[in-house]
């Protein structure tokens, strides 16, 4: 029996450790935001001002880095992502001005970005189909206990350090993860030295007589990824699904403070329990869809209702967040709203690798995440409309993106499966 090495859980475990330290650095400034607002004396439309102007860098950053890692990899891709956005959070220890913060989250923006279509597409070059969800949901994981992780630790920071110092300490983190990165990804998985042939063999799916012959296949370019309805499905889910992650990434700490009174120790205390949800959610939602493809199902069926379970919890999640008047019961709806999400939302980004070969799902995941930020701008505008009084009407109105969500999935995207050509006519 020959030996399997298991390198490429190694490589989503390195992955997943990227997008802890991408989460610690962008929560930073939301954690810290009622300090620094006071001193520089910003407004809840300035807040909403830099969150836009992350976002909509983050946008280009998503299609950018999406391109980019088709072109030069994923072991480059990521280097030059960390690496940028770990000075430009440093950076933000010299703003002093609206205009000198939105300079850094610009930066911060476009860099951060990366990690989602590099994540993707390394799972697509790194693991076989029936494993793709579950990795999906190892990385998404990251980006929860990023979440979970990022207030205490952030609050901690401050009130030993002040806000300057903190933004560099964390900064740091970045430049310390590259160093077992660059030593540990190599290549692909095809060519690495570590990797068994037993492993390499199920990572490429091949049966073990299949030689070295290296068939054709189907990797279009952005206008072919559009002609298809699969694509549009896969980028209007991101579009309507993706604003109830970035609500509560954006603006819990703000709801706390404003709904409870909360100041920056006790949001340290208290904003951390949603995302434990989020990590599990993540986790579960992989090992459902995997589970069922096992069982037997195809990889459409299992990754369809694995979202639509996921869309069902998040449904009475947001009402019970309507209804909640206590900062427990609030927290801990909030947890399985971002439970729900994440099981929905790791089998929606697996999909590019299920219907597109390696060399196009980058651009796919980059043009969904594209999307997924475009409907969080809309959501971002209303926040400080719709909530002077309370944030029970957001919190309604990106309920109804659950269903719409589940449309684009159902009916608009079709059949998911491979696609070895362009749409019958063009």
């Amino acid at each position: 029996m020959k030996r399997r090495s298991a390198v490429r859980w190694i490589i989503i475990g390195l992955i997943s450790v990227a997008t802890i330290v991408n989460y610690i650095d962008r929560n930073a400034l939301a954690v810290m935001w009622p300090e620094i607002a006071g001193q520089i004396g910003a407004t809840k439309e300035d807040y909403a001002l830099l969150v836009t102007v992350f976002m909509l860098f983050y946008a280009a950053g998503q299609f950018g880095f999406g391109r980019l890692f088709d072109i030069i990899g994923v072991r480059l891709g990521f280097t030059l992502s960390v690496a940028v956005w770990s000075v430009s959070i440093a950076l933000h220890a010299v703003a002093s001005s609206i205009l000198s913060f939105g300079v850094f989250r610009a930066m911060l923006g476009v860099s951060e970005a990366g990690a989602w279509p590099g994540a993707v597409k390394a799972i697509a070059e790194w693991f076989p189909s029936r494993e793709r969800a579950f990795a999906q949901g190892i990385f998404n994981a990251g980006a929860s206990l990023g979440s979970v992780v990022s207030a205490p630790l952030i609050a901690l920071l401050f009130l030993s350090l002040g806000w300057k110092s903190t933004f560099v300490v964390i900064g740091v983190l970045g430049f310390v993860w590259l160093l077992p990165w660059l030593v540990i990804y190599r290549c692909g998985p095809d060519r690495h030295p570590w990797v068994s042939e037993a492993e390499r063999v199920l990572i490429l799916d091949a049966p073990e007589d299949a030689g070295d012959a290296v068939q054709p296949v189907y990797a279009p370019g952005v206008r072919g990824l559009m002609s298809h309805r699969q694509s549009w499905g896969i980028v209007l889910a991101r579009f309507f699904l993706d604003p109830i992650w970035w609500l509560f990434l954006a603006w819990l700490p703000i709801y706390l403070a404003e709904t409870f009174g909360f100041d920056i120790k006790q949001i340290g205390l208290f904003a951390w329990v949603p995302y434990v949800g989020a990590m599990f959610g993540s986790l579960f939602g992989g090992w459902l869809s995997g589970r069922l493809i096992a069982r037997g199902w195809s990889v459409e069926r299992a990754r369809k209702w694995s979202i639509t379970v996921g869309g069902a919890i998040m449904a009475p999640g947001l009402l019970g967040a309507v209804l909640a008047v206590q900062p427990v019961f609030a927290v801990l709806t909030i947890a399985a709203v971002l439970f729900g999400f994440q099981v929905a939302i790791g089998n929606i980004q697996t999909l590019p690798s299920d219907v597109f070969h390696g060399r196009s799902v980058g651009s796919l995941a980059g043009i969904g995440g594209m999307a997924a930020v475009a409907g969080t701008l809309v959501t971002t505008w209303l926040v400080p409309v719709m909530t002077k009084q309370s944030f029970a009407p957001i919190f309604i109105l990106v309920g109804t993106l659950v269903p719409l969500s589940l449309i684009a999935i159902w009916w608009i995207a079709g059949p998911i499966r491979k696609l070895d050509g362009p749409p019958a006519g063009k």
